[in-house]
């Protein structure tokens, strides 16, 4: 069985949500002891993992120095954020099969994902980043070419594209990979986002891909034969936060698409993890799985979190 196991952010900082470099290695640990359990099960694991903490952190560097040195890229805030977690979860992957006495190795891809130049993310920037700042810090950053928009009394934030991933270019690499036995972390934050030009060159773009459905989309290249999508809570929730509030175990693609209709998954956090189990099912995969990091293992045979099914 292969499993495609999708890390949400949160899967990367401490329970407070702090992204220290010792937070995220602590929590790579924990996270990556539960891939080391399903390896020694004889699973076989591809990781795509959130990003959001880590992009944050150096868009507050960007900020910080924007008077000094020209801001870093988004698509190179991805890329740095690709490299610098897969060199975290290779080590603590590595040694808790160590521990285990699996014998494989891990490798990490910096991995792009192709988008439609035309997408109408990019001339209605809506998705929002980083942190909010005062009109005149805002001002300076507006000047280096970025768009921000003035929130009332939280001030200024930045707001970039979200267009929607159409192709993992690197998929067969990973692939390759895979085939000759290592576990492969690949695509985090949903892959380096870039066009192609009418010429046939890429390039990357500022812009935010949705790390479930570039997950969903990774499943489906790789074959996998399960997406799991760990986050922080067991399963996903009707009427989230009510006295009314009911955990979804085993649930159709229909029906979980009715639910989230009628407004059931908020779209900055569980929605966007209910359509990518959809979009994984509807296209073929044996069935998707919404869970935290402590039931992956009964997720993946159906037993544990909200378990998404064709029929």
């Amino acid at each position: 069985m292969r499993v495609l196991l999708a890390l949400g952010g949160n899967a990367m900082t401490n329970a407070d949500g702090r992204a220290r470099p010792e937070d995220q290695i602590a929590a790579a640990q924990v996270a990556m002891a539960a891939v080391a359990d399903l390896l020694h099960e004889d699973v076989e694991v591809v990781i795509t993992h959130g990003n959001g903490p880590q992009v944050g952190n150096l868009l507050v560097k960007n900020e910080l120095a924007a008077a000094v040195v020209p801001p870093v890229p988004l698509d190179w805030c991805g890329a740095q954020t690709q490299a610098t977690l897969g060199f975290v979860l290779m080590n603590a992957l590595e040694t808790a099969m160590a521990e285990r006495g699996v014998d494989r190795r891990a490798a990490a891809l910096v991995t792009r994902a192709l988008v439609d130049a035309d997408d109408a993310g990019f001339t209605r920037p809506s998705k929002p980043i980083g942190r909010f700042l005062p009109a005149e810090e805002a001002a300076v950053l507006v000047e280096h070419g970025e768009t921000w928009e003035d929130r009332g009394e939280k001030g200024w934030r930045r707001v970039v594209a979200s267009p929607e991933p159409r192709e993992i270019l690197d998929a067969p690499a990973v692939q390759v990979l895979v085939e000759a036995g290592f576990v492969v972390v690949a695509n985090g934050g949903g892959g380096i986002p870039v066009v192609r030009d009418a010429d046939g060159r890429l390039r990357g773009v500022e812009a935010v891909i949705d790390k479930d459905l570039g997950a969903a989309l990774l499943a489906r290249t790789v074959a996998a034969d399960v997406l799991v999508i760990g986050t922080d809570v067991p399963n996903a929730v009707l009427r989230y936060g009510t006295p009314a509030a009911e955990a979804l175990g085993t649930v159709t693609v229909e029906r979980l698409r009715a639910y989230a209709a009628e407004g059931h998954f908020a779209s900055g956090s569980m929605g966007p993890k209910v359509d990518a189990a959809c979009r994984f099912v509807e296209q073929g995969g044996t069935h998707a799985v919404i869970t935290d990091l402590d039931h992956i293992s009964d997720a993946i045979a159906g037993e544990a979190g909200t378990v998404v099914v064709a029929q």
